[in-house]
Formats: C-alpha cells, structure tokens, sequence
C-alpha cells in the first residue's frame, strides 16, 4: 500500500490574497508539518489556473473575483510549501476538480494499491470537488482529508464540506500523520 498526499491549491491569492482568509493562512504550518511526513515521491499538488479572461467564464460570472491567473504571484504555490515539497507533481486545474489528477492516480494505483490523504483549499470548493471525483474514480480506495490542515471560505462551509465528505465516504483524518 502506497500513501500519497495530494496539497490542493496552497496558492497566494487563496492564503492572503483575492480570496485569502485568516483561516487558510492558520493552516499554513500544519500543511507543511502533513508534507513532511510523507516521502517526496508521494506527493500531488494541484494549483487553481485562471487565465485573463476569467471574468467572462462561468465561474468568474458566478465568483467575479480574479484570482489565480496563470503567471501571477497569485497564482503561485505559497512559497514555503513550494520549497516543502520540490518533487511534488503539479497538476493545473481550470476548474474546481481535476480530472488530469484523477487520471494520474488511477494509474498509480493500477501499478500499486494507493490510499489518498488531501489536504488545502477551499475545503467546501476544490477539497471536496477532488475527493469526491477521486471516490467516483477509485470507489475501493481509502481516500480521507485532513480537518485541520484544510481551510473553507467560511468556518461554516468548511464543516458543512467536512459532512458531505463523511456521508460519501470520505476519512477524517484527526490527527497528523
């Protein structure tokens, strides 16, 4: 069994920038204490991609905040969790989930059983948009999040988040690994 941390969108603008909160910069610390406990080969990050016509997208029509266009110091990985996990495989996202990163851990687990640990931003987004997309895809995998290195728009939504997740199946992982 080969356990493997995807870090979901750690990036500026959903720390202290466009959409930055004071609970996603409070998770900074656990987050990078999560990396460091796995093997840097295990690692999957996503990152939010944006380009400059965000605004006339779906999402920019119902979230008309730019944020995480492509090249922008926004868009980077926080630097401290970039520096964290340097091997990691970086998956750009359009979109709230990734169907690129589901692809890419369906075929890691064709070559070795894989257990999914997630950890970031927004929990009640792009947290629970990719791990539920991961359960569709590999139904028999333990897949689980971490409450306390993940951070939602709101404390609220990032419980409700937590909910959904446990109704399908999700783990919660209370502790750090």
């Amino acid at each position: 069994m080969k356990k493997v941390l995807v870090v979901v969108d750690m990036q500026n603008d959903f720390i202290d920038g466009a959409l930055g909160t004071k609970e996603a910069q409070a998770i900074v610390g656990n987050v990078l204490e999560k990396i460091g406990k796995y093997p840097p080969d295990c690692i999957y990050a996503t990152r939010d991609t944006h380009e400059n016509n965000y605004l006339e997208t779906n999402e920019g029509r119902n979230l008309p905040v730019p944020h995480c266009i492509r090249g922008s110091e926004g868009w980077q990985i926080r630097k401290e969790v970039q520096e964290a996990m340097p091997h990691a495989v970086i998956v750009d996202k359009p979109s709230f989930a990734s169907l690129e990163l589901a692809d890419l851990l369906c075929r890691e687990n064709e070559r070795e059983e894989l257990e999914i640990e997630l950890v970031g931003l927004c929990t009640d987004i792009c947290v629970v948009s990719n791990a539920l997309l991961l359960k569709a895809r590999l139904p028999e995998t333990r897949i689980s999040v971490d409450p306390a290195c993940c951070a939602g728009v709101t404390p609220e939504s990032h419980e409700a988040a937590l909910l959904t997740m446990k109704m399908c199946q999700i783990g919660m992982n209370v502790d750090l690994v």
